[in-house]
């Protein structure tokens, strides 16, 4: 898979990872991503956002899904054991 490249743009990679990441992850507007990048000093248009969520975000979908592993068809139980007192009974209690 081909790296997704970030040259000619004015901001760090990290950056624009991390604009595109709020939009993407809490659901936010572009000014609401562009105020959050103020709060930590940095003078972002809700455009720039903008533009690099229409560029990077179909790449970025694409590799996530090609990262993430696929489905077993075993199955892991994690320890279990059952309480004895009379208020919980039959409640089931699971340990990691």
């Amino acid at each position: 898979m081909a790296e997704i490249s970030y040259r000619r743009h004015r901001f760090p990679t990290v950056v624009i990872q991390h604009a595109v990441w709020l939009y993407l992850r809490f659901r936010l507007s572009y000014r609401d991503v562009e105020e959050l990048l103020a709060e930590r000093g940095l003078d972002i248009s809700y455009e720039s956002v903008r533009s690099w969520v229409l560029k990077f975000e179909p790449m970025i979908a694409r590799r996530l899904r090609q990262v993430r592993p696929r489905p077993s068809d075993r199955w892991h139980l994690d320890g279990v054991s059952r309480t004895t007192s009379s208020e919980n009974e039959g409640v089931e209690l699971y340990e990691r």
